[in-house]
């Protein structure tokens, strides 16, 4: 999932309103972080026309507060706060927040996280630590508090995390790529250990979704490359990952833990989708080595 943080724009009917009963989340309260942008704006919107109740969290207010009109017009109730989760007291406070206006949190969506390309052999410590910091970190910080704080008080909840797809590794996002492996494992190994609890844990791998920022960043021949690639013939839609995310969330999906849902048009089970990449040779000798091109 290549996909950057966009302004808010309008979005399309909910997918919950199209597929799910009316009203299947009433009661419930979900929290999600990075929730102005993007996957997290999409799947607020999606929770909260089903009914939930939503607190949204992420580093820029203007945005969070976009996503909180547009769930008010939806006819929800939205909890906007402004954090930046990297800083433990600050996740501290969007959960007691959460917890005052609300007095439960029964989903979690863990989609918070950065991430930039750049060849494997130039990923600095420093940027290694930076998109793992906020893509494992921060959202096993969130999850440890939610889960202590609420949700197994309460015997009840559903934790997501956001992964990519394909699985097998992504040319320029090594350190992304492993960083969504390990939430991966991490959503696997917690389904294990909270089901006692009464607390599922489920990973969503998105393929490349299409956003503006994605358009602003990448070359139009590498746009149409990889769209190329996935066998559906399309990039994916914010709304195409909120809804099955809004779904699982529901009781109709209460038997599914500890798995890797993959959302991404047939991508992953492609497999490569470009011609191997060419292999540097070595210079033949010292002298070689030496000599100007």
């Amino acid at each position: 999932m290549r996909s950057t943080s966009h302004p808010a724009s309008p979005c399309p009917e909910p997918a919950s309103r199209r597929v799910l009963r009316p009203g299947v989340h009433t009661g419930a309260v979900a929290l999600v972080t990075g929730g102005g942008t993007g996957i997290g704006r999409a799947t607020a919107l999606d929770l909260a026309a089903a009914g939930a109740g939503v607190v949204i969290c992420g580093r820029r207010a203007g945005p969070l507060e976009e996503t909180r009109q547009a769930v008010a017009e939806l006819g929800g109730s939205c909890l906007a706060v402004p954090a930046d989760i990297r800083q433990e007291e600050q996740v501290t406070e969007v959960v007691s927040r959460a917890l005052e206006t609300y007095g439960r949190i029964d989903v979690l969506v863990n989609n918070a996280g950065g991430q930039f390309s750049a060849p494997a052999e130039e990923i600095s410590p420093k940027g290694w630590r930076a998109v793992h910091r906020l893509s494992v970190d921060a959202a096993w910080a969130v999850t440890r508090e939610v889960a202590r704080r609420a949700m197994i008080p309460q015997r009840s909840g559903v934790v997501f995390f956001i992964a990519f797809s394909p699985r097998r590794g992504i040319p320029g996002f090594a350190h992304a790529a492993a960083a969504r492996a390990a939430v991966e494992n991490l959503a696997a190994g917690l389904s294990q250990e909270w089901s006692r609890y009464g607390i599922r844990s489920v990973c969503v791998a998105p393929g490349t979704i299409a956003t503006e920022g994605l358009a602003e960043n990448y070359p139009e021949a590498d746009l149409r490359s990889w769209e190329r690639s996935v066998p559906l013939g399309r990039f994916g839609r914010p709304e195409d990952i909120s809804g099955v995310i809004a779904f699982l969330a529901s009781s109709a999906a209460s038997y599914v833990t500890g798995t890797t849902v993959v959302v991404d048009g047939g991508a992953d089970a492609w497999g490569a989708g470009h011609p191997a990449p060419m292999r540097v040779e070595p210079p033949r000798s010292c002298e070689d080595a030496n000599e100007a091109p």
